[in-house]
């Protein structure tokens, strides 16, 4: 008799069905193999699925794998979201106010505020941790740009809390919309980087709502482009907070992404800096699409 599977799938960051990143989430997985989460991944080819194991762990938190089509990943910011909102919908036995995800960077915090907040889901992401910046000129090849569009005011800087982006400013929206990733460029630029994801905005929304617009392309990771990046989201709230992008230390804004392919996403970033410590936390809706049971091999 074969072994069955219970999956969902959502939609994160979305303004309303079929917008925003898709994923799927698997429950009860605890006795999956990796290798069979990674062909799964592989078989759905969304940005990433969510494995989870059930009954949450003695810290109160729930273990939760996430892989992309190539690869497990420590963290990534949709899954988080997603992920918790099936657990909350499918796995628990009453609506909680705030879970814990227990993932290989730590304990991610999800707290539901419910429809006074719009029915937003915010995850409180870790630390930040800043990493080196590179000259504005070895990214324009990768991302087929010019000199001209480049905003040499903000530097090219690492950033990850949790998963390292690329952080690059643009002056325009227009530069953004003719970024077209170059392949070889890209695979020479991330080689001895720790940052295989280049996260590119512009000061300028696809909404009048909107603040900013967001390109992410971790193509090393078997995505070419990402429809809405909740890790490098949350690294470019860290970026905007310590170089004072908007001349202060404290956030609240709303990010525009995933437009140019057909996957229209809106990102709150809130983020703020006391003392040396900057916190960060990133904000979506979610909807839920459909449920099913996989076949496992």
């Amino acid at each position: 008799m074969a072994l069955m599977k219970r999956f969902h799938i959502t939609d994160v960051f979305g303004s309303d069905k079929y917008t925003g990143n898709q994923l799927a989430t698997f429950v009860d997985a605890g006795d999956m193999a990796e290798e069979e989460m990674q062909r799964i991944a592989c078989e759905i080819h969304f940005s990433e699925t969510t494995f989870v194991h059930a009954g949450g762990d003695e810290a109160g938190g729930w273990k939760v794998r996430i892989f992309t089509p190539e690869k497990e990943v420590d963290f990534a910011g949709h899954p988080v979201l997603g992920t918790a909102y099936v657990i909350q919908k499918t796995m628990m036995d009453q609506p909680a106010g705030e879970i814990f995800l227990h993932m290989k960077t730590g304990f991610i915090r999800v707290r539901f505020p419910g429809q006074d907040d719009g029915g937003m889901l915010w995850m409180q992401q870790n630390e930040p941790a800043f990493g080196p910046s590179v000259n504005h000129s070895h990214v324009t090849e990768v991302l087929s740009l010019t000199d001209d569009d480049m905003d040499t005011n903000w530097p090219v800087e690492e950033v990850s809390t949790g998963l390292p982006h690329m952080i690059v400013p643009v002056k325009k929206l227009d530069a953004l919309k003719k970024v077209v990733l170059n392949m070889p460029a890209y695979v020479r630029f991330i080689q001895e980087r720790r940052a295989k994801s280049i996260l590119v905005f512009a000061p300028e929304g696809y909404e009048k709502n909107q603040t900013i617009a967001v390109r992410v392309f971790p193509a090393a990771y078997g995505i070419a482009e990402d429809p809405a990046t909740g890790s490098g989201n949350g690294c470019l709230a860290a970026y905007l907070v310590r170089h004072r992008y908007f001349l202060r230390e404290r956030i609240d804004i709303l990010a525009g992404q995933g437009y140019e392919i057909g996957r229209p996403s809106v990102l709150a970033l809130r983020a703020g800096e006391t003392g040396n410590t900057i916190h960060v936390e990133v904000g979506g809706r979610v909807f839920y699409i459909a449920g099913g049971d996989w076949e496992i091999s």
